[in-house]
This record gives C-alpha cells, structure tokens and sequence, in this order.
C-alpha cells in the first residue's frame, strides 16, 4: 500500500525543471522527522516546511497497489498532451517509492523525478535525482542529476559536497517561516546565499519560485 499526502498538478519552481509543469506525489512520513512540531526540535531535520502527515490533502489517500497509484496519477495530467512529468517528494519519498510504481507511472509515459534527502537507497530507473542533504550523516545516494542544498545550514557545509558527481548543484535560501528562532543564523538568507555563490561560482541560486507566484 501507497500513503499518499497530497497529489497535484503545477509548475515545479526549484532547481533545474523550475517553470516546467508536472504532478507532484506527495508521501506521508520522513525518516529524519516526525512532522509534529513537538518533536521538530529533536529532529535530524528541523527546518521542513512541508506538511506530510497523513492522508487527507489534495488527491491524497491511500493505494493499495502500484497500478491504482499510477492511473490517478496519470488522470490529473491534461488529457491528450505529452512531455509528461511526475515528482515524488515528500517527507522522504525513498520509504515508499518502489521499482513496481516506477515502472507504473512509466507505462504511462511520464518521466519519473525525485526529490529525496539522499539517506536511503533508490530503486533503479529513476530518470532525475534531486538530492538535498538535511543531515550531518553520510548520503547513500550521492550521484545524481541535481545537488539542492538549502542555505544556511548550522551543522553542514556545501564545500563537503561539491567533489560528488552530480550534474547541477544549488543553494537555495532556507525559508525561516518554520525555523526555531534559537536555530536562524542568518536573518536574511537570500543575501547570504547570493554571497555565498557569487564567492562560490561552481553553486548556483535557487528560489521557490511556486512561493513568490503563490502556487501550490
């Protein structure tokens, strides 16, 4: 069975695909946080800003095989157009994300992306990884297509990651609205992170840019 949060079709706005249309499948759960705010500062990862409890978003609920996943996924896409593009995020999409849906949602024709915090392993066939580091412990998966780090972080740096073999690396300025205000230590994190690559030419920026047009 398939926990779905919240599935949805809109414009990526991060990254190298930002501006491209897709369906984004949200899991429930995470491995580095629980998603309750009593235990956010105890976390591996304390600056999620995503809601991915549960199953009671948009098109959320629960699949009980890869097949019945792939078909609502593939009706929420504009009938009768290509250049189709799912992203599985989450929480961490790497606990549910299996060889059996990959090969589902590809039956359809879609191109299959992930945006994962690189601490799992991945099945195979993947056609882009995004990996963005939220924990001081080894990555697992550290080869992929986009390296998205977001900025600043207390306990990691981004020069640790830039002997990795990923296509695309990018700072992205961490968004403070769910910060604990005893972890901020940059007030304005978009100044920092332009500094940051300007002084550090192989990064480049990266703005959630779905946030500033106010899309989901």
């Amino acid at each position: 069975m398939y926990n779905v949060k919240e599935s949805f079709y809109s414009l990526q706005g991060e990254g190298a695909h930002a501006g491209r249309p897709a369906i984004f499948c949200r899991f429930t759960g995470c491995n580095l946080w629980s998603g309750k705010e009593k235990h956010r500062l105890s976390a591996d990862c304390q600056f999620c800003d995503t809601d991915f409890n549960g199953v009671n978003g948009q098109n959320g609920g629960r699949f009980k095989s890869a097949d019945e996943l792939a078909k609502h996924i593939a009706n929420q896409w504009p009938q009768g157009h290509g250049n189709k593009y799912v992203v599985f995020t989450g929480g961490e999409p790497a606990l549910q994300l299996d060889q059996a849906l990959i090969s589902a949602v590809k039956s359809y024709g879609f191109m299959v992306a992930i945006e994962t915090n690189g601490t799992l392993r991945l099945p195979d066939n993947i056609d882009w990884i995004c990996v963005s580091p939220k924990t001081t412990d080894p990555l697992v998966v550290n080869a992929g297509n986009e390296l998205k780090f977001v900025y600043p972080q207390t306990n990691l740096n981004p020069k640790d990651y830039e002997g990795l073999e990923f296509e695309h690396f990018y700072l992205q300025p961490m968004d403070l609205s769910a910060v604990p205000k005893q972890n901020i230590i940059a007030s304005d994190t978009q100044s920092a992170t332009l500094k940051y690559c300007l002084e550090n030419p192989l990064w480049r920026i990266s703005l959630q840019t779905h946030k500033m047009l106010n899309i989901d």
